[in-house]
């Protein structure tokens, strides 16, 4: 990876002084629980040869979002922003406008919710999720999919539905890389490439593998369906930082995306490490 510019498409920032980040429980993800500040990830991305990135949310609460917003104004790697809104509330539209007059609002590139929590495998599918997905789509924003390998058939249909919106499959829809086994996440997977309309991150592995067990080998196979699927030029890497961390430091997430990805052209290569992100996400820079 020496001297190749990277995006990195997909990574997390919190400040547990604002709040709690829910999700963090049990002795196995007690390394997070700590504040992580774009001052951790600036040195360790930079030396990895990143030159921008894109901070996703994690909390689906209102103020989440102008916070990491704020961030994005004060200069720095953060070129977008994937945040959250309450995609079943009837004034979308309008939330998305107020959240783009915000300061870094002109940051502001796609919208997630934690559809993997949701009870309803059929979440997407709601009358009131489709209405506010329609707003995304006509804000002209991307729409991150969080999902489960159960819910990847409500996500196929939600975007067979919405062709005019970007979506954007994130960590693979988590395959259960720990138990090696591929069907029937991975038929669905081809199911949702298929569509013109959806990409997929190149992120997220680390922490579907067998906790300090895996190889990249135990990877490949998983990696593999995507690229044939998606192909390089709708693939975008992302870190998943801090929550790689549990597996790899962030120059190990990047090498271990480098390993995978090892069979694609200097061109294909540029494509998912750069490009595609660039262009998914219409980042400024």
């Amino acid at each position: 990876m020496t001297g190749r510019r990277i995006v990195d498409a997909h990574h997390h920032l919190w400040d547990l002084t604002a709040r709690p980040q829910p999700w963090i429980t049990g002795a196995a993800l007690a390394r997070l629980d700590r504040s992580f500040a774009l001052a951790d990830l600036e040195p360790v991305a930079r030396a990895a040869g990143v030159s921008a990135t894109v901070v996703v949310q994690t909390v689906c609460v209102p103020e989440e979002a102008p916070e990491l917003l704020a961030l994005a104004a004060e200069g720095g790697l953060i070129a977008g922003v994937v945040g959250w809104t309450d995609l079943t509330a009837p004034g979308v539209a309008d939330t998305l406008a107020r959240l783009r007059e915000l300061p870094g609002g002109d940051r502001l590139v796609g919208i997630r919710h934690q559809v993997q929590e949701e009870a309803d495998p059929h979440w997407l599918l709601r009358p009131d999720v489709r209405r506010g997905l329609l707003a995304v789509a006509e804000a002209g924003l991307a729409y991150d999919l969080v999902v489960k390998p159960h819910q990847l058939p409500a996500a196929v249909a939600a975007a067979a539905g919405l062709t005019g919106l970007t979506f954007v499959l994130d960590h693979l829809g988590k395959p259960p890389v720990a138990t090696g086994v591929l069907e029937p996440w991975a038929g669905e997977v081809r199911r949702l490439a298929a569509l013109p309309n959806t990409v997929c991150k190149l992120s997220g592995l680390l922490t579907e593998a067998a906790p300090g067990a895996w190889q990249v080998a135990d990877l490949q196979p998983y990696a593999d369906v995507v690229l044939d699927a998606f192909g390089p030029q709708r693939l975008l890497f992302g870190s998943d930082w801090p929550v790689s961390t549990l597996e790899a430091g962030y120059d190990g997430s990047v090498l271990v995306a480098d390993r995978l990805t090892a069979g694609l052209s200097e061109s294909e290569c540029d494509a998912v490490f750069r490009r595609n992100a660039e262009r998914v996400y219409r980042l400024a820079r």
